[in-house]
């Protein structure tokens, strides 16, 4: 449908620049409230002990071990950006950056099969929530911060073009990102395509689907949740089993990302609820 709509370590931003970094960053989703990691040596460390970490930012120009530490991240799937000098003296404030600097994450990432796992452990059967790029922070914070009250087994998110495990999504979380699971993966139609072959009914929300009060959401179900501005993505689409949508009587006729998420999961709920 479109249109849905720990305390951080890191040291305070204490100038003009600083503050315009945190603004820009948070628009690109990739602030960690694990804070940033500067310079050679320690972004290799940190690589080297699975830190969980969202963004490498490197000035490639730099030449050395700074090639190292991009096939490092890239072998461990994390985002590398590409950024200037300027940019990351702005994110230093000034400090020696090497060329280099990482954005750690707010928790831990898993994988869908843990999501899987978390699930059969629970013996029920898996309510797993996935959103097909949803950049807003503040929305993905409160899409975790339900999914987790309402006893979803888990968020899996996509690695480019959303918000990440950043230090706003935990505030907006109400710190539901520390116990939810959140699955961060290269590619979401692949990962539908993995819950499908374990028994998931996946469901996306769109304008052309079904009244969601119609669908059967007892069993086992994955819940997409589209983009802010364009719903979900073709192929994204193409790997639903069902489309559902709100009734919508007004003259907008779209809703915030997190509140549609939040009445889609509820009525899961309902129905779950009504058959134990």
């Amino acid at each position: 449908m479109p249109n849905y709509d720990k305390k951080s370590n890191r040291k305070s931003y204490g100038s003009e620049n600083r503050r315009r970094f945190e603004k820009e960053t948070e628009r690109d989703n990739d602030t960690g409230s694990a804070g940033l990691i500067i310079g050679r040596n320690p972004v290799i460390e940190a690589l080297k002990a699975d830190k969980p970490i969202n963004t490498v930012y490197v000035n490639s120009e730099g030449g050395g071990s700074l090639g190292l530490i991009c096939r490092m991240a890239r072998e461990k799937g994390i985002v590398v950006k590409q950024v200037s000098d300027a940019k990351l003296s702005d994110m230093s404030e000034g400090a020696s950056h090497q060329g280099v600097i990482a954005s750690g994450a707010c928790a831990e990432y898993v994988t869908v099969e843990d999501i899987l796992e978390i699930s059969a452990k629970k013996g029920t059967k898996p309510f797993i929530i996935i959103c097909d790029e949803i950049e807003d922070p503040h929305n993905l914070g409160a899409i975790i911060r339900t999914a987790e009250s309402a006893g979803a087994d888990g968020i899996i998110i996509p690695k480019r073009r959303s918000a990440s495990l950043n230090e706003t999504v935990y505030k907006t979380s109400a710190g539901a990102a520390s116990w939810l699971p959140v699955a961060r993966v290269a590619n979401i139609p692949a990962a539908l395509e993995t819950l499908k072959e374990n028994g998931v009914w996946i469901y996306g929300t769109d304008a052309s689907g079904e009244d969601y009060t119609g669908a059967d959401l007892r069993g086992s179900v994955g819940l997409v949740i589209g983009s802010e501005g364009f719903g979900m993505g073709r192929l994204v689409r193409e790997k639903c089993d069902f489309l559902l949508k709100l009734p919508m009587y007004g003259k907008i006729t779209s809703l915030n990302a997190s509140v549609a998420a939040g009445i889609f999961m509820y009525e899961a709920v309902r129905q779950r609820n009504a058959v134990k």
